[in-house]
């Protein structure tokens, strides 16, 4: 199992300058690589709270500083994107990084790219669709004949540059709509779950629907990869971990709640997210490592697991620790079981 960490380059961390904030994330990077961990996940969003409208440059500049670990968006927000220019980005980025670039492509959970760039939202699931066709036919020929309803047509243009991997790798990232599910599996894409509340173990009979679908369309098994994004962090013991980890948890997601509806964050409800069942992997090295099995087996297997742990403002020196730990610890742990 691959393990890793996604970041939306928070500016909340310590409060400190975007020129901070972003040295700090470069930081937890090259630490991540000098650890041993397999990949680096930087997000997309466009609001005053992030850092991360564009993930390439960001991870081009990651690229410049570690040796071996991969590097991915996480994710791309493609149906507000251009395909071309996105697969343009990557692959100079999978060059600059000597063929470690990867992308996770998605819809996104906020709506701000859309009028941004000047689409509807009644769009969202024909741009999405029609933009991931274009991307997949980019991967495939370096010239392309294509048309579609959102962008002009490509009457045989060439796409340059060209990757150094043979195949980019373009993951889809979903959230619970079970189309989503099943387009990645009839795409033979592999594909990576967020999963930040609730039982992990609710998601199998989506899961099971990605690989009957990919069964269906003829990809093998070992094409159907499931990677899982959670909310986590990891400490020497449980009680710095859950102590450490709530305060800013639940700022994060009460400010979220007020515009989504949803109700602040108790510690009570904290404490069933971390238990046994919970979505969050928080807690020391030994007991998340049993958890992410227990995941695992309850979604018939991933191969990838990231964690999202700047989410709750955590400083610098903690992130740093968790990090190490994950290299030194979980991984070993996981990769033993």
């Amino acid at each position: 199992m691959e393990i890793g960490v996604d970041s939306f380059v928070s500016t909340q961390i310590n409060r400190v300058s975007n020129i901070d904030a972003m040295g700090q994330l470069l930081e937890r990077i090259e630490r991540a690589d000098q650890v041993g961990l397999d990949i680096f996940g930087v997000g997309e969003h466009h609001r005053k709270e992030f850092l991360d409208s564009a993930p390439p440059v960001i991870l081009g500049a990651a690229a410049a500083r570690t040796k071996r670990i991969r590097l991915t968006s996480a994710v791309t927000v493609l149906s507000a994107a251009d395909p071309v220019r996105i697969f343009q980005s990557f692959a100079t980025l999978d060059v600059i990084s000597k063929g470690r670039a990867e992308m996770v492509v998605g819809r996104g959970s906020f709506i701000e790219s859309f009028p941004l760039f000047g689409y509807k939202l009644e769009d969202y699931d024909a741009l999405f669709i029609e933009k991931l066709e274009l991307l997949l036919k980019i991967r495939e020929n370096e010239t392309v004949h294509w048309s579609g309803k959102f962008r002009p047509a490509l009457t045989g243009q060439a796409v340059y540059p060209r990757p150094v991997q043979e195949q980019l790798p373009i993951w889809l990232g979903v959230g619970g709509t079970p189309a989503s599910f099943v387009r990645a599996g009839q795409l033979g894409l592999p594909l990576m779950v967020a999963i930040i509340g609730g039982e992990t173990r609710r998601f199998r009979p989506l899961v099971d629907l990605y690989r009957e679908a990919g069964k269906k369309a003829g990809h093998p098994a070992e094409k159907l990869r499931v990677g899982l994004h959670s909310l986590g962090y990891i400490a020497n013991s449980s009680a710095e971990a859950l102590n450490g980890y709530y305060p800013g948890y639940a700022k994060t997601f009460t400010e979220i709640g007020r515009e989504r509806g949803w109700p602040p964050v108790t510690r009570g409800h904290f404490d069933a997210q971390t238990g046994p069942t919970g979505a969050l992997l928080v807690g020391n090295p030994e007991e998340v490592a049993e958890k992410i099995i227990r995941h695992s087996a309850d979604l018939g297997g991933i191969t990838r697991l990231t964690f999202q742990m700047d989410m709750a403002h955590l400083p610098q020196d903690k992130l740093l620790q968790s990090i190490e730990l994950l290299g030194t610890k979980l991984a070993p742990l996981l990769k033993n079981a």
